[in-house]
Order: structure tokens, then sequence, then C-alpha cells
């Protein structure tokens, strides 16, 4: 008897062993399927444009990384359109693996001359932003339609060593001009850390622009005060955009004010 007990618990044991063994397999299996798919995903770059810097875009960021998505948030020097796109074509090819561009106002021309040639680059979303034909500037664009207050809420420009000259928006219109659907508080925050963009490079030509050969998407807000609301309908239409989203009341810098909406679309690209 004794002996038909110890070969029971024998046989037991031996169970429990290898089902624990399928267990771990299991997870083991599962996890690396997690960290494929992780791997695959394409990585999320993303561009700020004038009177903004790279923290206008935390909230986005926030929840990207939540569904797992590389993100990095690049400083656009805001010297010119070539030279800016020489910089961010620079963090493009140092990234392995897929990439979706993103780009704000400015930051629009940016991208689109940036991912010219880039194969890597699978789809381009452009955020309030600028998407110029070759030969235009963001000058040329924000004057095609009326609507744009931005020229009345520049500070005096200011001297640079270079001869050039930088542009600001006065911190006493910043929230109305720039940010009217952000807190206060926030807009007052914004308006102390802006970049300021040398005057020349609203004026600077674009080259062949990428949105002719590159998947595009678009989102702005029609309280937009910067760059009007029609122009951007105008650029998206012309560069066949494959959807726009245009949110009811938000203002130039609807990535921070409507963080879920913009994060939503540059998934929807990049997982096309």
């Amino acid at each position: 008897m004794k002996t038909l007990i110890r070969r029971f618990t024998r046989t037991i044991a031996a169970v429990g062993l290898m089902a624990l063994a399928g267990a771990f397999a299991t997870l083991s299996a599962s996890a690396q399927t997690a960290s494929t798919a992780q791997r695959t995903k394409p990585t999320v770059v993303l561009v700020h444009g004038a009177f903004a810097e790279s923290s206008s875009w935390d909230d986005v960021i926030r929840k990207l990384e939540a569904q797992h998505y590389p993100v990095i948030a690049a400083a656009n020097p805001l010297r010119g359109v070539k030279s800016d796109a020489a910089y961010v074509a620079g963090v493009v090819d140092a990234v392995k693996g897929p990439v979706v561009l993103v780009g704000h106002s400015y930051g629009g021309s940016v991208i689109s001359s940036a991912a010219t040639g880039k194969n890597n680059v699978k789809a381009l979303v452009f955020v309030a932003a600028f998407a110029p034909e070759a030969g235009e500037s963001a000058a040329d664009l924000a004057g095609k339609f009326p609507g744009s207050t931005l020229g009345p809420a520049l500070a005096p420009p200011v001297a640079l060593a270079d001869g050039g000259k930088d542009l600001y928006i006065l911190k006493n219109r910043f929230h109305d001009q720039f940010a009217a659907d952000v807190p206060a508080a926030a807009a007052r925050l914004m308006a102390a850390t802006q970049r300021p963009i040398a005057e020349s490079a609203l004026g600077e030509p674009a080259g062949e622009p990428a949105w002719k050969t590159v998947p595009s998407w678009f989102i702005y807000g029609d309280g937009d005060k910067n760059i009007p609301p029609a122009a951007q309908a105008f650029m998206a239409q012309r560069a066949k955009s494959v959807k726009t989203v245009v949110v009811k009341g938000a203002s130039h810098v609807v990535m921070t004010s409507k963080p879920d909406v913009v994060a939503k679309l540059i998934v929807e690209a990049a997982s096309r």
C-alpha cells in the first residue's frame, strides 16, 4: 500500500510540473508576441511649429505611449524650411523602422520637405499645419484666404546678430490669438516658453512636397486664428487627404486642447 501511495504522489507531482511548464511556455509566447507587436509599430515623430515647443505635444505623447507607440518630439530649430527639414530628416534617418511624421503649423512645411525621398516614412499628419506646394511659403498660404489675425498680435521683431529677425507673439495677445480654448493659466506658461521663428522662415519657398507621394491626414480647428480654416481645407483637399477632421471651436493648438482627437487620428494613420 505504501508503495502505491508513493507512486501516486510522484505521478501527481510530474503532472503538476508539466502543467506548470506549459503555463510558463504559454506566458513566454504571449510576451514575445506582445514584444514583436510593439516593435512593429511605427515611430511617431512630432514636429512643433512657430511660437510653440516640444511640450505642446505632451498629452498626445501620453496617449500614444499608452498604446505602445514609440514617440520622438523633435526640437524644431525654426530657422528656415530647408535647414529645419534637414534636421528633422536626420531624426528620421536615425529611426530603425517605419515612421509617421506629424507636423503642427509651420512644422507642416518642415515634415513635407523632410519626408521627401524617405522610404521609411509611411504617413504624414498635418495638425493645424501648412502643406505647401513647391515654391509656396507659409506666409503665402496664410494670406491666401481671409481670417488670420496673427500680424497685429506679433511683438516688434527682435534683431539678431546675423542681420535676421525673430518673431514672437505678444504675451498679452497669446491666449486669444494662439490658444483660446486652453485654460488661461496654461496659456500664460505657453506664452512664456514660446519659441521664436525667424521672420525669413515664414517667407521661404518650400521644395517638392512629400504629400504628393505619401498618404496624408489633416486635422484643424474651426476657431484657428493663425491659419485660416479655409486655407487648411484647401490644402487638405489639394493633398487628397485620406481623412480630414475639423474640430469645432478648437484653436490653433488643437494638439494641446484636444489631444485625444489628435492622437486618435495619428493612430489611424499609423495603423493603415
